[in-house]
């Protein structure tokens, strides 16, 4: 039989052991959270340091692709004749009620030539050279059968983000749709489309000689005169290049006039043929559109 003092001594020792693997048991627990929390922090490192480093690399491929396009349009306009002729031409549709009307005004004004024979041997998918005032736009405008290509593509072929400037494969440059458009990417250096941000400014607005784009083919020189300018969310109500009737184009061209922001009230009718440029904004699915109707044309 054990002794009450030898019972007292057995039950000190006990319970110390039990402290004891207590003691040890959170022991390992610490151990375990602090490793888990150093592979935790790890693991966080190296993912933010993962997205750092993509990140960094898509920077510098944007930068890339911005100053590839930058130096293949300028050593295009060192190669490619372009010229302004005073010549009057076919003049389209002339206000019959309105002599003070801007449109004599533009339609005073040269046409833009350009030699295209060395831009067809660079690209054969060379449609047409597109000149606009006051900003980064005069490149060599682009089709082919779809609207995809030449989003990635620049005017020699090599893939890039920056694309180029293209027609809508739907339209024809020899026989005008209703709406022709042409699309760029609007990217931040304003390259390509990118300066077309300048349109929504006071400053450029306020230049009446800025209101027109010049469309050179290897065919006929032509001039219009822009007569809404906006930004709106992506749709595809604006780049519709065909109407089924009269009634269906005015009611088209009352949407595009009403949307303009710029201090003009330019005339347009269903007899018009209309230009559309079409860029993204810097805001998130919006586009930045342009459009103008043809006042004036001269075959070469």
């Amino acid at each position: 039989m054990v002794s009450p003092g030898k019972r007292s001594i057995y039950q000190e020792k006990k319970r110390q052991e039990q402290k004891e693997k207590r003691h040890s048991s959170k022991e390992k627990i610490k151990r375990k959270k602090r490793r888990l929390k150093s592979w935790v922090f790890l693991l966080l490192t190296a993912f933010f340091l993962t997205i750092l480093c993509f990140s960094g690399y898509q920077l510098f491929k944007w930068h890339q692709d911005n100053q590839k396009i930058k130096h293949l349009n300028e050593d295009i306009q060192e190669e490619v004749v372009t010229k302004t002729i005073n010549e009057q031409g076919e003049l389209i549709n002339p206000p019959q009620e309105e002599e003070e009307s801007d449109y004599w005004y533009y339609v005073g004004l040269p046409f833009y030539e350009v030699d295209f024979s060395t831009l067809m041997q660079k690209n054969s998918d060379t449609i047409a050279f597109i000149h606009m005032k006051n900003t980064n736009i005069n490149y060599p405008v682009v089709q082919t059968s779809d609207n995809d290509y030449y989003l990635h593509h620049a005017f020699d072929g090599s893939y890039n983000s920056a694309g180029w400037v293209f027609m809508d494969y739907r339209n024809d440059i020899n026989n005008l749709s209703d709406n022709t458009v042409i699309y760029g990417h609007g990217r931040l250096d304003k390259t390509v489309f990118g300066s077309l941000r300048n349109t929504l400014t006071s400053s450029w607005q306020s230049d009446r000689d800025n209101y027109t784009i010049w469309l050179s083919t290897p065919n006929e020189n032509m001039l219009y005169q822009i007569f809404s300018i906006y930004k709106i969310p992506s749709e595809s109500y604006y780049i519709k290049t065909t109407f089924s009737s009269s009634d269906s184009k005015q009611e088209w061209l009352n949407t595009m006039k009403g949307r303009n922001v710029a201090p003009i009230d330019t005339s347009v009718t269903t007899d018009d043929k209309i230009l559309t440029l079409s860029t993204c904004s810097t805001t998130e699915g919006e586009r930045i559109v342009l459009h103008a109707k043809l006042i004036k044309r001269q075959t070469r």
